[in-house]
């Protein structure tokens, strides 16, 4: 190995100070009931799994998911090595899945530790079951990785996935690494996943339209309390004269 290629791997392991970068995922669970004439113990087909936002790929950044189901399953500990970080089974109960995500060693040496609750019926107790419309439960979140090597930035700039944050002023970003093969990005993505039309939308629009109901909801609230505040107060004044 000559010198200039040994200086250029040490520069991608350099760490990056006051850069922060984001990955935005999605994680939880797809349930469908199999109807009336399933098996008591069979009564549901779910599905669990981590997923970009945006449904992009994120084997980039994360290099396996371990899901650890409940004891009552054959070969509990699930491994999936590679995307999409997923796994379906069938089954009748709910319970709590752990979900760890190891990341590529450029990235983070310690796994992040996720916890789902399991979900197969439906929220509303008045709401009956169909075999069309599954229950659908999804957690947003965000990993950070604060001071990010050159080599994973390198790898993030031209990854959609990824928010990419201002850099400081006089930083010089490594020259990005080129995008892999688009069929093998594909295959990874879940744009074309046979549930992503049940997939729900994180998109910041959404987030402040949901804001902005929430807020709309808390000022006819307070209206609603200080026009009874307003009443007792009236009531309590035509009693004393």
């Amino acid at each position: 190995m000559g010198k200039s290629e040994d200086k250029d791997r040490k520069n991608l392991g350099k760490k990056l100070k006051d850069v922060e970068i984001s990955i935005p995922i999605v994680y939880g669970n797809i349930a469908f009931w199999l109807g009336k004439k399933a098996s008591e113990y069979h009564s549901h087909k779910w599905t669990v799994y981590v997923r970009g936002s945006t449904n992009e790929e994120l084997g980039p950044f994360i290099k396996r998911a371990v899901f650890q189901l409940h004891s009552s399953f054959n070969n509990p500990t699930r491994v999936v090595n590679s995307p999409p970080f997923e796994l379906s089974e069938s089954g009748w109960g709910e319970f709590e899945i752990a979900i760890t995500i190891y990341f590529h060693s450029d990235i983070c040496d310690k796994p992040l530790n996720l916890y789902h609750h399991l979900k197969l019926y439906p929220e509303d107790e008045n709401s009956s079951m169909s075999t069309k419309k599954p229950v659908v439960v999804e957690c947003y979140d965000e990993i950070v990785v604060p001071d990010p090597s050159e080599a994973f930035l390198a790898r993030a700039q031209s990854h959609p996935a990824v928010n990419f944050p201002r850099l400081p002023a006089g930083l010089t970003l490594p020259p990005p690494i080129p995008v892999e093969d688009a069929s093998k990005r594909r295959k990874g993505d879940t744009k074309d996943h046979s549930l992503c039309q049940w997939f729900m939308n994180f998109s910041e629009a959404d987030e402040l339209l949901q804001l902005a109901a929430a807020r709309q909801q808390v000022q006819a609230h307070i209206a609603k309390l200080k026009r009874q505040i307003n009443l007792i107060d009236g009531q309590h004044q035509h009693s004393t004269v």
